[in-house]
């Protein structure tokens, strides 16, 4: 019988390091989810969704104010368990745990402990993709991003950014799950999707031995 595929990534980053593009590309690469004929559902999901309020730009998993702090925590305990219970399908995360524990840091001095969501986890075969890029090469990127962006105000200033990396640095850097940091300061999404997915076959990312 043919092997499944089944990668779950987390992608962590500052913002205009291409996390979403990425995560789309990697779900259609096929060294990470198989050749395929037709598009279908994608597995990708965020903690960038801004779902705890009820008006555009607002609130979530990662920006969510001290007061909902339980409710955010309920929220990762749900998703892990799903996660958990669907352990034999891809999935693919646009920001979050290190996102959260970043803006939470930055906005209100309090560093959450997420050691316990990364062991569970690690334990149905997550990993962890760093994405970053030189600081020089934010305002090419800013520039892209503006074409499409249905807030450009948020990228008005770039050594926001620098900050913010040099801070998902750091945390990533302590995390308990397997990383690999891609550098997209070229802007090269195939490039970076395919190093990526080197990267899950040489570590065994790409299939479920448990």
């Amino acid at each position: 019988m043919q092997k499944k595929l089944c990668p779950k990534i987390i992608l962590e980053g500052t913002r205009l390091t291409f996390k979403t593009e990425i995560a789309f590309a990697l779900n259609e690469h096929p060294e990470v989810v198989g050749p395929r004929k037709y598009r279908y559902h994608s597995p990708v999901i965020s903690g960038e969704w801004c779902a705890f309020t009820n008006f555009p730009w607002g609130r979530g998993l990662i920006n969510f104010e001290p007061q909902e702090e339980a409710l955010a925590m309920e929220t990762y305990q749900t998703w892990v368990r799903l996660l958990e219970l669907q352990k034999y399908y891809s999935w693919i995360i646009d920001r979050f745990h290190i996102s959260t524990q970043a803006y939470q840091e930055r906005t209100y001095g309090r560093l959450y402990d997420f050691r316990w969501l990364e062991e569970r986890l690690g334990a149905i075969g997550f990993r962890l993709i760093h994405l970053r890029r030189s600081n020089e090469s934010f305002e090419a990127a800013r520039e892209r991003r503006l074409k499409v962006s249905g807030n450009p105000e948020q990228y008005n200033d770039l050594s926001y950014f620098y900050r913010e990396q040099e801070q998902i640095d750091r945390l990533a850097s302590k995390s308990v799950l397997p990383v690999y940091t891609a550098d997209v300061s070229d802007n090269d999404i195939n490039r970076v999707t395919d190093d990526i997915a080197v990267w899950l076959k040489a570590t065994g990312g790409l299939y479920a031995e448990y």
